[in-house]
């Protein structure tokens, strides 16, 4: 469980071994680390549609000299009509089974921009393995198994039908069509293809074509905060990335124990990110600013009591993803992170191609006049929220990333704390049991009421009594899934690179050169 791997001129780190091998296949052919991510990304979108897929959203994170941000998280259609909504008797958005839940899928313009800036090889080499695994059929994964019989049931859903068990052969023709247009014809032979007009069809007035003809990824400025003698860097809003850097910055001005064994390394950082995200339900939408401002941070760090857990008493109101990662031999970087939100998504598949659509539109508000409202071509605040490290000279150190709902931030938190303060190998830091600020079920309920929420414990670790007698409601859990499934490569000061897997995926690998 422990296993940490090296490499000295590249490696690629996700969820599964057949992604891993497709993106080390790109890197042994020349290719860049944005190759390798999208070779990987692609056989992921075909072999885990229980995470992510072409239905879903993309935001990554490239070191290439300098951090760049890339946001490929889709807009509503057109015919978004919150009124509608409201009139019906919903005061949040559907979670599943409802087409208004679901943006314009981002994940192909996403591909095609990040390609576009850093990729070497021909777009249609990096998408053949997928299209290969796609029309040649694939094992079922471990953790497929369990989603497969309901989304079998659905719509659409007829290649999950024969999944029983872990090794059982799945194909999806569709997806390989889906691929094959990618490949010939770029973004439009995805958009406005047999996807996109499935898509219209299905939609039946939420989005039209000049919905899904404008491309949808943006190049954007990453944020970014010192934490132990790095510079630790994520996504700016619409995701959720300055919780992560937020809670560090609180984090790191406290009286943390020498070792992450003590229940006051638990208290002091599940606090911090208390702290940091209390409010999020109010402050998160596309247009927010200054979410890392300085004197805010501090003020909140001056919350934090390390003798007893907080009270907020803030206001509040009333999936599944999978991370990838590569480092190839020129020192190029990527941090990638791609979703459907709930697992297989909104469990809506477009009829034509079988693709499974996300339900990323959760993360809109019904509340008339909120910053977050759902309505025509907004993007819906998100979870996902990769994360890179550089060292003060500007190289790079770390790429990371973790699924896990609104746990996201609270994962990397304890990751980075980890790798940086502790110095641990990415094997120990990554398999380690965690704590997470529990929900009321749907893994995007956790700010609803922050001052109701357990911290949930996985099994294995030295923090129970401890953090009750700190006066939290803690509840274990076992060890696995819950606690989401990260990833990171470490570049040592020689060059060196150090990955690991989280053992929770069951099928994750870390592949290098």
């Amino acid at each position: 469980m422990h296993n940490t791997r090296y490499a000295p001129a590249g490696m690629v780190c996700s969820v599964d071994h057949l992604a891993s091998a497709a993106g080390l296949t790109m890197l042994e052919r020349g290719g860049s680390a944005a190759d390798a991510a999208i070779a990987a990304n692609a056989v992921l979108a075909v072999v885990a549609p229980h995470m992510c897929g072409l239905g879903g959203d993309l935001f990554a994170l490239v070191h290439d000299g300098g951090v760049r941000a890339l946001n490929a998280s889709g807009r509503a259609g057109s015919g978004a009509d919150p009124a509608r909504l409201r009139a019906e008797g919903h005061t949040r958005m559907p979670h599943q089974h409802d087409i208004r839940s679901v943006p314009v899928p981002g994940c192909v313009d996403g591909w095609t921009a990040l390609h576009a800036r850093h990729g070497r090889l021909p777009l249609a080499e990096l998408l053949a393995p997928a299209i290969r695994l796609a029309d040649g059929g694939f094992p079922a994964s471990p953790l497929m198994v369990a989603g497969a019989p309901n989304a079998a049931r659905r719509p659409g859903g007829g290649d999950f039908a024969s999944v029983r068990a872990a090794g059982d052969r799945v194909t999806r023709p569709g997806v390989a069509r889906a691929l094959r247009a990618v490949a010939e014809h770029g973004r439009d032979g995805f958009y406005l293809g047999e996807f996109g007009q499935g898509l219209i069809e299905l939609g039946a007035g939420e989005y039209t074509e000049a919905d899904l003809a404008a491309p949808g990824a943006d190049w954007v400025e990453p944020l970014r905060v010192r934490a132990y003698g790095h510079d630790v860097w994520s996504m700016p809003p619409n995701s959720q990335g300055y919780l992560l850097l937020r809670s560090l910055a609180i984090s790191e001005g406290l009286d943390l124990p020498g070792s992450a064994r003590h229940p006051a390394w638990a208290h002091l950082l599940a606090e911090s990110a208390r702290a940091a995200g209390y409010d999020r339900l109010d402050v998160l939408h596309e247009d927010a600013k200054d979410l890392l401002d300085p004197a805010e941070t501090a003020r909140r760090r001056a919350l934090v009591d390390p003798r007893s857990r907080l009270r907020l008493r803030a206001p509040a109101e009333p999936g599944d993803t999978t991370y990838l990662c590569a480092v190839d031999a020129d020192g190029m970087g990527v941090s990638l992170i791609q979703s459907n939100a709930a697992g297989f998504g909104s469990m809506i598949f477009e009829p034509r191609t079988r693709i499974n659509l996300h339900n990323r539109g959760i993360g809109f508000s019904l509340r008339p006049g909120h910053p977050a409202e759902y309505g025509p071509g907004r993007r819906p605040p998100h979870t996902l929220a990769p994360a890179l490290l550089t060292r003060r000279d500007g190289t790079l150190r770390a790429v990371a990333g973790t699924m896990g709902g609104d746990a996201q931030p609270q994962i990397l938190l304890q990751v980075i704390t980890r790798l940086l303060r502790h110095g641990e190998e990415p094997g120990p830091a990554l398999s380690a049991p965690r704590w997470r600020l529990g929900t009321g079920g749907t893994g995007f309920d956790t700010w609803d009421a922050p001052d109701d929420a357990l911290l949930d414990l996985e099994e294995g670790g030295s923090w129970a009594d401890g953090l009750a007698a700190l006066g939290h409601r803690v509840a274990e859990l076992p060890y696995g899934s819950s606690f989401g499934h990260a990833h990171l490569i470490d570049v040592r000061p020689d060059g060196m690179l150090a990955g690991a897997a989280d053992p929770r995926s069951l099928v994750g690998a870390v592949a290098g050169r």
